[in-house]
């Protein structure tokens, strides 16, 4: 099976880019949401911390791996820059909203602006950690394809999972809960959140690698089509007429045409005088 991204202008299953494309975003954006609640595992006295967003946001780091390793790093790029765009868009929505004044009927006013309030340090951090987190685990998945070739598939995305989550997690858990709680539980909820989606793209591996490959094989979206063979002809075609070419044959020219000329007049004329003779 061969591990090399799609080329340049190759036909590829575009639907197959269109359903990934729209996962990711759909994913960033229910886990964003999902993430304004911090839940605990454990007892009260030894637990690890979590935020709603863990159940989800690991998938879009092995989306992000599909991506890059199927259609390279140009295309990941350009969905996670969408995913930014829409995060944003929905913060701003959510803000508006927010402060818009309430029907008369409508009592939900504080439980709305508790959940889907916009605080614009959570937005910083969320939008910063995402994106830097998104852009290195592509660029860095195609940078170990570069340096060490095609082999070991395993080896890229656990290693850019593993430097891209570092990012990830670091920017978002620094910008918004450090001084906002204590010390030991901002290092219990960015050591946990980290070695939780680390360890997560190691255990769906199974489901990453047969993933690639079919959409490698046209398996998944439009089938790919079959690629044609310079000189053949499929069965019924006709020959294309010679004046309808694209290139016409053009005649040759004679850069020295005085040169040729005379010495074809000298061989006439010896002939003619010969034949005189």
């Amino acid at each position: 099976m061969s591990e090399s991204p799609v080329p340049s202008g190759s036909a590829r299953p575009a639907r197959a880019l269109d359903i990934i494309s729209v996962a990711f975003v759909a994913l960033l954006l229910i886990s964003n949401i999902a993430a304004t609640k911090a839940f605990m595992v454990g007892s009260s006295t030894h637990y690890l911390i979590f935020d709603g967003g863990a159940i989800l946001f690991p998938l879009t780091y092995i989306i992000g791996d599909v991506l890059s390793e199927v259609y390279g790093f140009a295309r990941a790029r350009r969905v996670i820059v969408m995913g930014f765009v829409a995060s944003f868009l929905a913060s701003l929505t959510f803000f508006i909203v927010q402060y818009l004044p309430p029907a008369p009927d409508y009592e939900n006013q504080e439980a709305f602006a508790a959940v889907l309030g916009v605080v614009w340090r959570a937005v910083v951090a969320s939008l910063a950690g995402y994106l830097a987190g998104q852009l290195l685990n592509s660029y860095v998945l195609v940078w170990i394809r570069r340096r060490w070739g095609t082999k070991h598939l395993w080896a890229r995305l656990i290693g850019s999972t593993i430097v891209g989550e570092a990012a990830d997690t670091i920017l978002f858990c620094t910008i918004l809960f450090y001084g906002q709680m204590t010390f030991g539980n901002f290092v219990n909820y960015t050591v946990t959140g980290y070695f939780y989606k680390v360890l997560l793209e190691v255990v769906l591996l199974p489901v990453t690698y047969p993933v690639i490959a079919a959409i490698r094989h046209g398996l998944v979206g439009n089938p790919l089509p079959r690629p044609r063979v310079r000189g053949r002809r499929s069965p019924g075609c006709r020959p294309r007429p010679r004046a309808h070419r694209r290139h016409p044959h053009r005649a040759w020219r004679d850069p020295h045409p005085g040169v040729h000329s005379r010495g074809h007049e000298g061989e006439r004329e010896g002939t003619d005088s010969g034949d005189g003779a």
